[in-house]
């Protein structure tokens, strides 16, 4: 009889979501508590949405701590992991989920705009991942999961910074999963593509469907459940260095 794995749990488990107060993170962070995991809501502006967000993880039968932190900073960076340390003395999880987007043609766009970008979605991973991983290193495990895009992948008219900074991701994931593949910790990326959210909901849907073989954009809560799998399914222990795109089907490679 073939060996049945357990299913996912993240009981007594500690997870790290950037950018959770809303979106693609505030789903992921209700779907990491449902399962048992103790979620730190880092959030940099929106403390009344972190607020409610403990409140939905309470309801689920999960625990939360939300923690602001401009995670672009290192020294913000570094006092967001001391708190979740503090508190509760483990990292197993991080998902590095925060993200702004300043959208214009490369030709019109400004030097401060592309810094800001790039600080934010590439640096702030780095940051992220290097303060988690000193600390899944010393328990010799871990996952981390890092939210890129399709447009990291094939790139997007009006989105030069955007799509540098996606791309350093994918670029981010391979070097440190190689790195940290020895300690038995696992990096992965997400890359989603139109999914509903602030971000697009003031996109005309007319082109971008045409582009989507299954001709709908996709949920927040699908992204978050690809993210559950990586981050808590025995099955995912074996995947590492990988980049999985949901986007309907609309980068195929």
């Amino acid at each position: 009889m073939s060996e049945l794995l357990p299913l996912p749990s993240l009981h007594n488990q500690v997870a790290v979501v950037t950018g959770a107060s809303r979106g693609i993170g505030r789903a992921i962070a209700l779907h990491l508590g449902a399962i048992g995991a103790k979620v730190v809501v880092n959030y940099a502006r929106s403390a009344a949405e972190a607020e409610s967000l403990l409140q939905e993880i309470a309801a689920l039968g999960g625990e939360g701590m939300a923690v602001a932190a401009d995670v672009s900073q290192p020294q913000a960076v570094e006092q967001l992991f001391e708190q979740v340390m503090g508190r509760w003395g483990r990292v197993d999880v991080l998902v590095n989920n925060a993200g702004m987007a300043r959208d214009t043609l490369l030709l019109r766009m400004k030097p401060e705009d592309w810094q800001a970008v790039l600080d934010l979605n590439l640096t702030g991973v780095f940051l992220c991942l290097k303060a988690a991983a000193k600390i899944m290193v010393k328990q010799r495990q871990g996952r981390i999961i890092n939210i890129t895009s399709v447009v990291g992948l094939v790139g997007n008219p009006g989105q030069a910074n955007y799509s540098a900074a996606k791309a350093g991701v994918v670029g981010l994931t391979k070097t440190a999963a190689r790195e940290l593949a020895s300690r038995n910790i696992t990096v992965n990326a997400v890359a989603p593509g139109f999914i509903t959210t602030q971000m697009t909901e003031k996109l005309d849907p007319g082109p971008i469907l045409a582009q989507i073989p299954l001709g709908r954009l996709g949920s927040p809560a699908e992204v978050a459940g690809l993210v559950r799998f990586l981050a808590a399914d025995p099955a995912a222990a074996y995947i590492t260095g990988q980049v999985f795109a949901i986007d309907g089907g609309m980068v195929m490679s």
